[in-house]
C-alpha cells in the first residue's frame, strides 16, 4: 500500500493554492487522476516520483519515501513514468531509449510490437513524430517493470485506434508485473476501461474518489450530459465494456435515469 500525506505550495490556474493530499494506494490498484488544468494532478506525481520537495510523507509498504527530514531519491524508487513532454534522450534511438532502463531483449521487442514500432527500432527519437514519441515513453516506462507506474495523459497524442488498442495491453502489462499505477486523464473511456478508482481534484484537493461511473455520473457531469443531450436532441452516450457509445433514446428520458441496451450478434458473409 503506498500511503500518501503531503503538502505543498502551488502557483495554480486561480492563483495560489496549497496542494493538500492524504490519500492510500492498494498494492496493484489502477487509479485515475482527473481535474482542470492547474488542479495540481502533474505535481501529485512528481512528487511521488521523487522529482519535486513537499511536506508531509510517503510510505510503500513499510517503506518511507519521504519526511520533513529525508527524500529517498527518484532512482532508488523503482518509478516508471510517462511524462507529458516525453523526456526521451534525443540523442539515442528508440530501442537504444529503451535499452539504457533494462536490457530484457525478449520484453522490448513485445513492447514495439504492441506499439507498432517495430520499423523504426533504430531511428533516432528526434525523427519521431509526437504519437510515436509518447509510444517510446510509454515502453521505456514498462521496461522498468516499476513498482510503481506514474503516466501524465501518455495516450493524448494517440489515435482512436491506437489509443483503444494500448488500453488493453497496458491492462494486461499492469497485472503481469503486479504494477501499482497512477495515471492523469480526462478520458472517459480510459476511466471506464483502466480505473479501480477515480479520483477528482480541485485546486490541490482530491475533491471526490470513487469508481469511474460513481465520479462521471456525479452532478457536475449530469449537468454536461444535459447538455450533450439537447445538442443531439434523441441520443444518450453511455459506457459498455469500457468503449463510450452514441444510442438513441426516448426524448422523454431524464439524464441520470438507467437505460436497458440490449446487444445484438451480427452475423457477416462475404457473399455478394
Amino acid at each position: 500500500m503506498i500511503q500518501i500525506d503531503i503538502q505543498k505550495k502551488l502557483h495554480g490556474s486561480q492563483g495560489k493554492m496549497d496542494l493538500i493530499v492524504n490519500q492510500s494506494v492498494n498494492r496493484g490498484e489502477f487509479v485515475v487522476l482527473m481535474g482542470e488544468s492547474g488542479a495540481g494532478k502533474t505535481t501529485l506525481l512528481r512528487v511521488l516520483a521523487g522529482l519535486e520537495e513537499a511536506k508531509g510523507s510517503i510510505f510503500v509498504g513499510n517503506t518511507e519515501w519521504q519526511n520533513n527530514h529525508k527524500r529517498v531519491s527518484p532512482q532508488q524508487r523503482n518509478i516508471g513514468f510517462v511524462f507529458q513532454d516525453y523526456a526521451l534522450f534525443d540523442n539515442m534511438s528508440v530501442e537504444e531509449n529503451l535499452f539504457f532502463v533494462n536490457n530484457d531483449k525478449a520484453l522490448l521487442n513485445e513492447l514495439l510490437v504492441m506499439t507498432e514500432l517495430v520499423a523504426l527500432r533504430r531511428r533516432n527519437v528526434q525523427g519521431l513524430s509526437g504519437g510515436q514519441k509518447q509510444r517510446v515513453a510509454l515502453c521505456r516506462a514498462i521496461m522498468q517493470k516499476p513498482k510503481l507506474l506514474l503516466m501524465d495523459e501518455p495516450f493524448s497524442a494517440l489515435d482512436s485506434k491506437m489509443r483503444k488498442r494500448l488500453r488493453t495491453q497496458l491492462k494486461d502489462f499492469h497485472q503481469r508485473f503486479d504494477m501499482t499505477t497512477v495515471m492523469v486523464s480526462h478520458d472517459a473511456s480510459e476511466m471506464y476501461a483502466l480505473a479501480d478508482r477515480v479520483w477528482r481534484m480541485e485546486q490541490g484537493k482530491i475533491i471526490q474518489e470513487g469508481t469511474a461511473h460513481e465520479v462521471l455520473s456525479s452532478q457536475d457531469e449530469k449537468a454536461h450530459y444535459v447538455e450533450v443531450l439537447k445538442l443531439h436532441n434523441a441520443k444518450a452516450t453511455v459506457c459498455i465494456a469500457g468503449e463510450l457509445l452514441e444510442v438513441e433514446v426516448n426524448n422523454k428520458i431524464s439524464v441520470g435515469e438507467e437505460i436497458k441496451v440490449v446487444l445484438q450478434p451480427c452475423l457477416y458473409s462475404n457473399n455478394k
